[in-house]
């Protein structure tokens, strides 16, 4: 199975912007499709952004325009840049194979909040 461990979580105000990596035990090239999930407070996990290894990307609406997502294969890390962020944006984040996924890891919490 993948390793996956999340980081770059923490706490910012509405407006502000993060950048969460995902550092990966194998090539991210190996990987057909790896996401970012998240799961607000007594939510359950949703998938927002994809990015698969021939480069194509896809978002949930709520953060499109607002979130990137992109990888490094060099370092086997897949990033989520979250721009203008918003208190709904609050959540536990994950990353995660789309197929045959891992289980789960700690994510990492964002807190949007003034």
């Amino acid at each position: 199975q993948v390793q996956l461990v999340e980081s770059g979580g923490g706490l910012v105000q509405p407006g502000g912007s993060l950048r969460l990596s995902c550092a990966a035990s194998v090539s991210i090239q190996s990987i057909n499709v790896i996401g970012w999930y998240r799961q607000p407070p007594g939510k359950q996990r949703e998938l927002v952004a994809g990015l698969s290894n021939t480069g194509n990307t896809n978002y949930v609406d709520s953060v499109k325009g607002r979130f990137t997502i992109s990888g490094d294969s060099a370092k086997n890390t897949v990033y989520l840049q979250m721009n203008d962020l918003k208190p709904e944006d609050t959540a536990v984040y994950y990353c995660n194979l789309l197929r045959y996924p891992s289980p789960w890891g700690q994510g990492t919490q964002v807190t949007v909040s003034s």
